[in-house]
């Protein structure tokens, strides 16, 4: 009884942390498509974009204008790009952190 206890705490716990993994990383997903919707100048009129906008800025927290390098490009890479690595990162610990309770 007690190994099928550990068993179902375990998958419990693990897909948990898969849950969580999985959000980090959508929401690392839409960072990256809006560096991607920026850096090709797509048109900022349209709904797709508009709406990958909505969901991106709130999401990139205080890393825009974090770095100023002198190229808008690069200024968009660098700085939406920390915020999808912060996503990841968070999201990883938080996982980790999960599969260990």
């Amino acid at each position: 009884m007690d190994r099928y206890r550990t068993y179902r705490t375990q998958r419990r716990t693990g897909g948990l942390s898969a849950l969580v993994s999985t959000v980090g990383s959508v929401l690392a997903l839409i960072e990256i498509v809006y560096i991607v919707l920026l850096i090709f100048d797509a048109n900022q009129t349209n709904r797709f974009f508009t709406f990958i906008k909505s969901l991106a800025e709130p999401l990139a927290l205080f890393f825009p204008g974090l770095f100023a390098t002198g190229s808008r490009n690069w200024d968009i890479i660098i700085n939406y790009g920390l915020a999808a690595l912060f996503w990841l990162v968070v999201a990883g610990i938080v996982a980790r952190l999960l599969s260990r309770i």
